[in-house]
Formats: C-alpha cells, structure tokens, sequence
C-alpha cells in the first residue's frame, strides 16, 4: 500500500487479484479437483466417491440421485466417472 496503512485501493486489490487468477492453471485446478473426489486413487469417480463428496458438503441426496448424476455424464457407460468426463463436465463440453 502506498499510506503505509495496510490497505489497498480497491483497483489496486481488482488488478492484483485478477493478475493472481490469470496465473493459475486451469488444468492443474481441475486435476485438483477431481483428486479431491477420487481419495481411492481409482481413476474414476464412483458412486461412493460421490457419496462422500456429497455427505462431506452437507448435501443430502439418496443414492439413486447421486447414481443419476452419475449416469448423466457416463460417457464411456462404465458406471462412473473418468477423469476426461470430469474435465468435460467441469468445462461445460458434455
């Protein structure tokens, strides 16, 4: 800061934090991500992976919601999620 205060101008704080974001790399977040999903290092995203997920976050859905989610964006029909589909999912590509 240029007071010596502690603060910031808020265009100063905008152009820091937009600087910060366009240095992160989506890919690396997304790999992050699905990890966080994938605790039993599978590859995929099972059923009770999703399960977890859902019960960690507070979120009360009954298996055949989550199995729907699921289901939707299976591509390779296999009965759970790969880490491409995530991609695909997580960018809006399915």
């Amino acid at each position: 800061d240029k007071t010596g205060h502690g603060l910031m101008e808020f265009e100063a704080f905008a152009r820091t934090m937009s600087e910060k974001l366009l240095e992160r790399d989506p890919l690396e977040d997304l790999q992050r991500a699905f990890r966080l999903f994938d605790d039993d290092h599978t590859g995929k995203i099972s059923l009770r992976n999703l399960r977890r997920v859902a019960k960690e976050i507070g979120d009360r859905l009954e298996d055949d919601e989550l199995q729907a989610m699921i289901d939707e964006f299976d591509l390779g029909q296999d009965g759970e999620i790969s880490e491409q589909e995530f991609y695909a999912i997580m960018r809006d590509d399915v």
